[in-house]
C-alpha cells in the first residue's frame, strides 16, 4: 500500500472531477461529464481516463476517496424511498408543525415543502416515556403490528422510528426495530436512537426521516459503484467524505446515509482551509461555484466552523438561525456551509412581470448550456460568460468541451435581449451581475448573519466557475484579496485527499454547567469514546478525541457548540472558563450576554479521528507557458469592452501585474478585471488584489500568521 496512489472523485451537477497526488507530490486531474443515469459510471470512467493519461494501471491505486451529491439530489428532486414514520400516538404531525419560521417575509401565501413522509404513512403506536426515560405507558405491540400491516399494504421501502423521549430510554424503539426486522428483514430501518439520540422531537424526527428517505437510493448507488470499481480492477473498498469533513468506510455510510448529504461541499472547504493556512491567511471565506450551485463557508482562526443545526432543500441550504424555515431540519454534524442554486448551468429566464431571473433550475450535464451544442436551448450563466469573453468562445477544459459561440448569442437574444430591449453585452453582463447578487446570500449567511464582517476576510475561490465570479462577488462584499488555488476546478476532489478518517457521536445531557456531576459527565464521554472508536474499528487509545458540547442560557431554545475539554476534570476553575467562553461566543453571535443567568449543558459531542500522515500541500509544478493571446472582453459599463491578455498560471510571478487578464487552464478560468492586479504565491495560488486594498480600503488587514 505504501507505493500505491490515493485517488479521489467528486460528483458535481455538470462534471465529475478526479484528482490524485503523484509519487513526486504533484497534482494530476481530470474532468468528465457527470452521468445522471448512473453517477458511478462517470466516477469509474474518470478514474480510468486519468490513469491512462498518466500511464498507470488500476493496480497502481491503493485507495479511492469519494464525495457525491446523490443524497442531496434525492431530497431536492423528491426521488427518495417511500418512507413511513412510526411514532408515539399524538405526534404524527410533528413533521408538519415544524418550527414557526417563515423564510420569505413578504410572501404571506408561502407554502413549506411537503413532508418527506406523507401523513397516511405516519403511523402511531401506543407507548409513552417521560423526559427522564421512565415508562408512563408500556409499548403496545398490537399497535406496532397494526402499523406493520399498513407498511406491508402500502409497499413501503423505508421506515423511520422516532418515539417521544427515546433519547433517554431506547428500549421501546429497539423493540419496534426488532419487530420490523422479524417481519421485513430487507426493509431499510432508521431508529432515532441510532441516528440522533438528542432532545427536540422535530429535529430528531426530521433527521431520522431524512436518513430513511435517502437510505435505499444511497445504498443502491454505493453497491453499484462498488461493483463498478471491482469490475474495472480498482479497489472495491473505498472511503467517503461525510458532511463534517472526515472520511469513513463507505460500508458504514449505508447505515447512516444522512451523514453524506453535504459531503461534496465539505471536501472543498477542507482543502480551502489547508490552502489558506499554508498561505498565511487564517481567516478566509471559501467560495465554491460549480455547474448547479454556489457554496460559501467560513474559516476562522484556521478552523472550520461546524454546526449540527442545518436545513436542506427549500432553495438555500444553510445553518443560520436568522434565515431558516424553508427546508428540512438535518441535525447531524456538518461543516457550516451555505448553498444557493446558482452555477454555470443555472438557467436564465424572465418571470411574468418581465424581471430577469437566474436559477435555481440548471441545465446540468445534459443537455447543458446552449453553447455545448447538446440540445440545450435555454441560456445559462455559462452562455453569458461566453458572450462576455470571460470564457473561451471555442472550447473549455483544455479543448475537451467544444463551445459554439453563436448558440450562446441566439439563446440570450431570444430570452433577454429581445424581451428587455437591451444590447447583447448589457444582457450578458446583467446575467453575470444578477448571479453575483444571488450568491451574496450564501456568503452573508455564513458572515453577517453570524456577526462577522466579510471585509475582514480573504476569499478563496474554486469550483469550475469560482475564478470567473469571485472578483465580482468580492467587490460586492468589500473583500480585497481573492485566492484561486491550483486545480481550482477539481478542488473538492483534491480536498478529499487531505481528509482524516473521522466520525462523530453525541448524546443528550441536560444539566446545569455549574452543578453537573463530574463523574457522570466523564462516564458519558467514555461511552461516546467507545462508540466512536468502534465505528472506526480502532482501539480508543489509538485515536485522537475531541470533546465538544452544546450550551445555552437557561430558558433559551437554541444552543452554541463549543469545545469542552474541561469535562475530563470539570474543576471549579474549568467550569468558570467554559462559562466565560460561552458568554463571549454568545455575545459575538447575538450581540449580548446574560451574566446573571445560569448556563446549561444540553448535548455532549465527541469526534474521533485517525490523522493521516502526509507532507502537507502538493507541490506546484508550473505548466509550460503558452503564447499569450488576446481576446475582446466586456467588463461592464465601467470599463466597456477591452482587449484582455489570455495566459496560463505559469505566466504569473510573485510580482503583481495589472489586468485586464484572463488566466485560462484545463480546470477552470480566472478573471482579472482592468482595475485589479494578479500574482502567484509559493504554492501556486493566483492572488487577485482588488483596488480597495491599494487605497487603504474599508476592510482591515487580514489576520496573517
Amino acid at each position: 500500500m505504501t507505493n500505491k496512489l490515493r485517488i479521489a472523485a467528486d460528483i458535481g451537477g455538470t462534471f465529475t472531477d478526479v484528482a490524485m497526488i503523484r509519487h513526486d507530490h504533484t497534482i494530476a486531474t481530470r474532468k468528465v461529464s457527470s452521468t445522471p443515469d448512473d453517477y458511478g459510471r462517470g466516477v469509474v470512467a474518470g478514474i480510468l481516463e486519468l490513469l491512462e493519461a498518466e500511464g498507470l494501471s488500476p493496480g497502481d491505486v491503493g485507495e479511492v476517496m469519494h464525495a457525491c451529491t446523490v443524497a442531496t439530489n434525492v431530497i431536492l428532486e423528491g426521488k427518495g424511498a417511500k418512507t413511513a414514520l412510526i411514532t408515539t400516538r399524538g405526534f404524527r404531525d410533528v413533521l408538519e408543525m415544524r418550527r414557526i419560521r417563515i423564510p420569505k417575509l413578504y410572501e404571506p401565501l408561502y407554502c413549506k415543502p411537503p413532508a418527506l413522509s406523507p401523513r397516511r404513512w405516519r403511523l402511531e403506536v401506543d407507548e409513552r416515556l417521560d423526559f427522564e426515560g421512565h415508562v408512563v405507558t408500556p409499548l403496545d405491540e398490537d399497535s406496532v403490528m397494526a402499523a406493520l400491516d399498513v407498511i406491508a399494504a402500502e409497499g413501503i421501502e423505508a421506515v423511520a422510528v422516532c418515539l417521544l423521549h427515546s433519547y433517554a430510554n431506547p428500549a421501546h424503539e429497539r423493540r419496534i426495530g426488532a419487530l420490523i426486522a422479524e417481519r421485513f428483514p430487507d426493509l431499510f430501518v432508521s431508529l432515532s436512537v441510532d441516528v440522533l439520540p438528542e432532545i427536540r422531537e422535530y429535529e430528531r424526527t426530521s433527521t431520522s426521516v431524512i436518513n430513511a428517505y435517502v437510505g435505499p437510493p444511497v445504498r443502491t448507488y454505493l453497491e453499484s459503484l462498488t461493483a463498478g470499481l471491482s469490475d474495472a480492477g480498482l479497489p472495491s473498498r473505498f472511503f467517503m467524505m461525510h458532511s463534517a469533513g472526515g472520511i469513513i468506510d463507505a460500508r458504514s455510510v449505508i447505515a447512516r446515509p444522512a451523514q453524506i448529504v453535504e459531503c461534496g461541499p465539505a471536501a472543498g472547504v477542507l482543502g480551502a482551509r489547508n490552502t489558506m493556512v499554508a498561505a498565511g491567511y487564517r481567516d478566509a471565506i471559501s467560495f465554491d461555484m460549480g455547474g448547479t450551485t454556489a457554496k460559501a463557508s467560513l474559516i476562522e482562526n484556521g478552523t472550520l466552523l461546524k454546526t449540527d443545526d442545518y436545513e436542506v432543500g427549500g432553495g438555500i441550504s444553510l445553518a443560520s438561525k436568522l434565515a431558516k424555515g424553508g427546508g428540512y431540519a438535518l441535525k447531524l454534524p456538518v461543516i457550516d456551509i451555505s448553498e444557493v442554486g446558482a452555477g454555470g448551468g443555472s438557467i436564465v429566464w424572465t418571470d411574468r412581470a418581465g424581471a430577469l431571473k437566474v436559477g435555481p433550475h440548471s441545465a446540468g450535464a445534459f443537455p447543458g448550456p446552449a453553447c455545448y451544442g447538446k440540445g440545450g436551448t435555454e441560456p445559462t450563466v455559462t452562455d453569458a460568460n461566453v458572450v462576455l469573453g470571460f470564457l473561451n468562445p471555442e472550447a473549455l477544459a483544455g479543448g475537451s468541451v467544444p463551445v459554439d459561440f453563436d448558440l450562446s448569442v441566439a439563446a440570450l437574444d431570444r430570452v433577454v435581449v429581445g424581451p428587455l430591449g437591451i444590447d447583447l453585452d448589457q444582457a450578458a453582463y446583467g446575467v453575470h451581475e444578477l448571479v453575483t447578487t444571488v450568491m451574496t446570500r450564501a456568503v452573508k449567511s455564513v458572515t453577517t448573519f453570524r456577526g462577522r464582517d466579510p471585509r475582514e476576510f480573504a476569499m478563496i475561490a474554486f469550483g469550475g466557475n469560482g475564478g470567473i465570479h469571485s472578483v465580482s462577488l468580492a467587490r460586492a462584499l468589500g473583500i480585497t484579496t481573492v485566492f484561486v488555488p491550483p486545480g481550482a476546478g477539481v478542488f473538492s476532489a483534491l480536498g478529499l485527499l487531505y481528509a482524516d478518517v473521522e466520525t462523530g457521536v453525541s448524546m443528550a445531557f441536560l444539566k446545569s454547567l455549574m452543578t453537573a456531576d463530574a463523574a457522570a459527565l466523564r462516564q458519558r464521554y467514555a461511552d461516546l469514546s467507545a462508540k466512536a472508536a468502534g465505528e472506526l474499528g480502532r482501539a480508543v487509545e489509538t485515536v485522537t478525541l475531541e470533546r465538544h458540547a452544546d450550551f445555552r442560557y437557561r430558558g433559551q431554545a437554541f444552543e452554541l457548540t463549543l469545545p469542552f475539554e474541561e469535562s475530563a476534570t470539570l474543576t471549579p476553575e474549568g467550569r468558570a472558563a467554559v462559562r466565560e467562553r460561552f458568554d463571549r461566543a454568545h455575545e459575538r453571535t447575538y450581540g449580548y450576554r446574560l451574566a446573571d443567568t445560569d448556563v446549561e449543558i444540553v448535548t455532549l459531542r465527541l469526534t474521533a479521528r485517525v490523522e493521516k500522515t502526509g507532507d502537507g500541500l502538493p507541490a506546484f509544478t508550473p505548466r509550460p507557458q503558452v503564447e499569450p493571446k488576446w481576446r475582446s472582453v466586456y467588463f461592464g459599463p465601467q470599463f466597456g469592452r477591452v482587449r484582455a491578455k489570455v495566459v496560463n498560471r505559469s505566466a504569473l510571478s510573485a510580482t503583481p501585474v495589472p489586468g485586464p487578464m484572463i488566466v485560462e487552464e484545463y480546470e477552470g478560468t480566472t478573471i482579472v478585471p482592468p482595475d485589479c492586479r494578479a500574482s502567484v504565491d509559493t504554492y501556486g495560488n493566483i492572488v487577485v488584489t482588488l483596488p480597495a486594498l491599494e487605497r487603504g480600503g474599508e476592510g482591515k488587514d487580514h489576520d496573517r500568521h
